[in-house]
């Protein structure tokens, strides 16, 4: 027996608010937590912020929420500037990693507060909430309290608590992290179906790149305060702007190289550059592990360990000038800590930095 998940319904649904930040800046005392940032989203656009901590990407989800106000710069939804509006003026939807729900109240309770400070018509209210709880398969938890849930059912309440309002933006500041493997996977895929069903430009900030690059209609990878690069997530992986983006969306060898001619030669293999404009000179070459095979002639090396990841393997090896490298191959290709072997680079192209 199959079962269908349940569509959003009419009323719930939205045509999508457009997003922009224009060069918004955010200091704490002498530190640029933002130095000049500028996005656009889309109308029903799921972007994530994606990067290290530090970089900035709590802090401008918070700037768009109106939870920080920001030094210079616009925040405009719609085209209407928003910068000095307050947070709860904003129509905007927001769930945290925290669940904060009001441990005193029911799920029902909980999932209906918004509505009620908005003082929306009793029977209105109801029907919202039947609504919003069936949309987050919780419509049998309406008169159970927090306590009495899991972390993903808690997350779940939260969720439909943001939406019922009918906001024109949602923000997720990592509502996935206090939940353990599977629930995140599931939780994750029924986030973005709402959030596709629903319509609704959505901004979710994550550190964890396989959320991201699981959900993301696109990806802005921040940095010190700005954005490294933006794109699709097939985009940022295969075709990587900088060294930064490369290290950080995806696993990467870095390994010695010298560039000529828009060509890299590592380890007397011949790979186009993703940069044809790249000065000639030693670079630091960044391959990823699924661009590196094993060879009957090749790098010579020894395995250092070999990870099973179900569907594939990963595999460390300590090459002879003692340079370490990850090569990704089939499941049924097993070898053993101490094996000699040799690999050998595909020839995909790859992202390079200069060596300083």
């Amino acid at each position: 027996m199959t079962t269908t998940a349940p569509v959003a319904p009419a009323s719930l649904a939205g045509t999508g608010a457009v997003v922009e930040l224009d060069a918004v800046e955010k200091r704490y005392g002498t530190h640029r937590a933002l130095t000049g940032l500028s996005l656009r989203i889309e109308p029903g656009e799921f972007l994530s912020l994606l990067g290290p901590s530090g970089c900035g990407k709590t802090t401008a989800l918070r700037a768009l929420a109106g939870l920080e106000a920001i030094d210079a710069g616009a925040i405009r939804i719609d085209g209407v500037d928003v910068a000095g509006t307050p947070a709860n003026k904003r129509d905007m939807g927001m769930v945290f990693q925290q669940y904060s729900l009001f441990p005193h109240m029911t799920v029902r309770q909980n999932v209906a507060f918004g509505l009620e400070m908005r003082r929306v018509p009793a029977p209105a209210r109801r029907e919202r909430v039947v609504e919003a709880l069936d949309m987050v398969h919780l419509a049998d938890f309406a008169d159970r309290y927090p306590h009495q849930l899991s972390g993903g059912q808690q997350q779940r309440v939260a969720l439909a608590r943001a939406l019922v309002t009918r906001p024109r933006v949602l923000l997720l500041d990592e509502p996935l992290s206090a939940l353990d493997a599977k629930v995140r996977v599931s939780l994750r895929e029924e986030i973005r179906r709402i959030q596709t069903d629903l319509g609704i430009t959505t901004v979710f900030v994550t550190h964890d790149q396989e959320e991201a690059l699981a959900v993301s209609d696109r990806i802005a990878v921040m940095n010190a305060g700005n954005i490294e690069q933006i794109g699709t997530p097939e985009a940022l992986y295969r075709a990587p702007a900088s060294a930064f983006t490369a290290d950080f969306v995806g696993q990467s060898n870095r390994l010695g190289g010298d560039l000529r001619g828009g060509d890299v030669f590592v380890y007397g293999f011949r790979v186009p550059a993703l940069d044809p404009t790249a000065a000639d000179g030693p670079v630091l070459t960044y391959v990823r592990p699924e661009d590196i095979a094993f060879a009957s002639e090749g790098v010579t090396g020894t395995v250092v360990s070999s990870s099973f990841l179900g569907s594939i393997r990963r595999t460390t090896v300590r090459l002879d000038d003692d340079t370490i490298v990850t090569v990704q191959h089939e499941v049924g290709d097993r070898r053993t800590t101490g094996d000699a072997v040799a690999v050998r680079l595909l020839g995909a192209p790859v992202a390079v930095a200069p060596v300083t």
